[in-house]
């Protein structure tokens, strides 16, 4: 291989082939890159509350969080990978996820551990509306791999809306 084509190579974009047609990629993709910012968000503020919570329940709920920061950052390879096999491309930074992200960071000193757990809670109803809204545009364009990973990822953010819900019931 030359220099002129390897210096081709390095430049050319990083369209994955497929069948979705270009439309498709770009929708889905740009929908699952918005809901991996999200993902990524839920997940620091689901491990800043595991690190900081404090209380007569500080083991029960140091552990619930850990269980699911580890759910939620599971997610996070299978959509980013998920946005590349359509065709698109996904999150490269920080400063990126934070352009998109509409969770909320929580950087207070102190959070009652109840308000740790109701705001966690709120948190995953936002993201199932939003996995939702993503499941829409899949089935907009036919695209029933990615709808069908999106089903079984909302219905882990639904057990988390659970938890959350029943843990801090009085």
């Amino acid at each position: 291989m030359n220099t002129e084509n390897a210096r081709k190579l390095r430049k050319a974009p990083l369209a994955t082939p497929g069948n979705l047609g270009q439309n498709a990629a770009k929708d889905i993709s740009g929908a699952l890159t918005a809901l991996l910012a999200d993902m990524f968000a839920l997940y620091i503020k689901t491990k800043n509350f595991h690190w900081h919570v404090s209380g007569p329940h500080f083991r029960d709920y140091h552990l619930l969080l850990d269980e699911q920061g580890a759910e939620i950052f599971a997610t996070t390879d299978e959509l980013a990978e998920r946005a590349r096999k359509v065709g698109g491309t996904t999150l490269r930074s920080i400063g990126h996820i934070a352009k998109l992200q509409k969770i909320e960071d929580n950087d207070a000193d102190f959070v009652s551990p109840e308000d740790m757990l109701a705001e966690l809670k709120e948190d995953n109803l936002q993201l199932t509306q939003r996995m939702r809204a993503t499941h829409d545009v899949c089935d907009e364009h036919g695209d029933v791999a990615t709808a069908s990973l999106l089903e079984n990822w909302i219905d882990e953010a639904e057990r988390r809306v659970w938890f959350l819900f029943e843990t801090t019931r009085r």
